[in-house]
């Protein structure tokens, strides 16, 4: 296939439909990891055209959703600071921290800006030099390696104005997490396409094999979502565990050799915190001793952070797949993208706002997304 509409088209996706439906024998759950795909599995009602003996979980795969709740408070606390000036994606900006968000920083007087690229924010310093320019630097494996860039730039053009609040999670450990938890169901998953685009698909048959699960990589459209649940249930049905790259037009065994010795250069594991989570080893980067001068978490002091998430909010349930976001009180009515309590319901990856721009009246019902066929309209 060479164009995108092709990957939306009805006819294969009723066939693709038609073989899992014959495949699945007995009843499987599987995770999508990225929060991507969730979208859309939820926006298409790929799930809901799926048949009953397979159900998809919803897993950690929104880069905004698993900052952990001290370092957006961390970020809170340097943006309001004179003289600063605070770079950030804009799904960032209604993310709350304890007790408010960038937003309401920035109208409280707070420089906050709203960048497309971490080489935005460089260039700012540069035209800035008597202001502190912070890049607020999230995300997996997907954005390491432009933000590994821009710093290995900053260094190399001696501005000293500039640095990165980071908080880089990575995928596998977080796999591992999740099977390793008393209350898993998982037994298969959709691998992150993007993430393995970058860093290819190395780490991933060890998982497999420890923990017997199909790891196979799939892509975002909807055609890629149905061939990726197509192929993990063929293994699950024939009791194999392997790694299958469904998404061969951007994945490649080895990913990108390039950004790899980017990231391996700035960056070196650590332990993180998950929001919603808890800690997760070796989940995490953070900027190298050689990188350490522009690492804003300690350039601005901001270590001793107390934090306190809404007793009401579920996300971290929602977060582990352990529920699904309408089976949580607040949703849709004391959580909104308007007034979220979680960053599930305010960032475009995460599964409460899915559900909430395509599912929140629960007015589709398998039959009736059947009818309407087209999943992938």
């Amino acid at each position: 296939m060479k164009y995108i509409d092709e990957f939306n088209d009805p006819d294969l996706a009723r066939r693709l439909l038609d073989e899992i439906h014959a495949t699945a024998t007995r009843p499987w759950a599987l995770m999508e990891v990225c929060g991507g795909q969730t979208h859309s599995i939820i926006r298409h009602g790929i799930d809901q055209l799926l048949p009953e003996q397979v159900e998809l979980i919803h897993g950690p795969g929104c880069p905004v959703c698993v900052t952990p709740l001290e370092v957006v408070d961390k970020a809170l606390e340097i943006a309001a600071r004179p003289g600063v000036i605070f770079c950030s994606f804009g799904d960032m900006l209604r993310v709350p921290g304890t007790d408010r968000d960038l937003f309401r920083v920035k109208g409280e007087g707070g420089d906050v800006r709203v960048v497309y690229s971490p080489l935005d924010a460089l260039e700012l310093a540069r035209r800035t030099p008597d202001r502190e320019v912070v890049f607020f630097a999230i995300g997996f494996e997907t954005t390491a390696p432009a933000n590994a860039m821009t710093v290995h730039q900053a260094r190399r053009l001696g501005l000293t104005n500039f640095s990165l609040l980071v908080s880089h999670v990575r995928v596998p450990p977080a796999i591992e997490a999740i099977m390793t938890a008393p209350e898993c169901r998982v037994q298969g998953f959709l691998a992150a396409g993007h993430v393995c685009s970058v860093m290819g698909t190395a780490e991933y048959p060890e998982l497999a094999e420890r923990f017997r699960v199909p790891l196979v990589v799939t892509g975002f459209e909807p055609l890629d979502i149905l061939e990726g649940i197509r192929r993990a249930v063929r293994q699950l049905e024939r009791g194999e565990h392997r790694v299958e790259n469904a998404y061969p037009r951007a994945v490649r065994e080895g990913g990108n050799p390039a950004a790899v010795r980017m990231i391996e250069e700035v960056f070196e594991v650590t332990n993180r915190n998950w929001r919603g989570i808890g800690p997760i080893p070796l989940s995490g980067w953070r900027l190298t001793e050689a990188f350490r001068a522009f690492d804003a978490e300690h350039r601005f002091d901001v270590t001793a952070i107390r934090t306190e998430e809404p007793a009401e909010c579920r996300a971290g349930e929602v977060l582990q797949g352990l529920i699904k976001p309408t089976e949580c009180a607040a949703f849709g009515t004391t959580c909104t993208p308007r007034t979220p309590l979680g960053a599930t319901m305010v960032s475009s990856e995460g599964a409460c706002a899915a559900y909430y721009l395509y599912r929140r009246m629960n007015a589709a019902t398998p039959q009736a997304a059947r009818e309407e066929m087209n999943p992938v309209a």
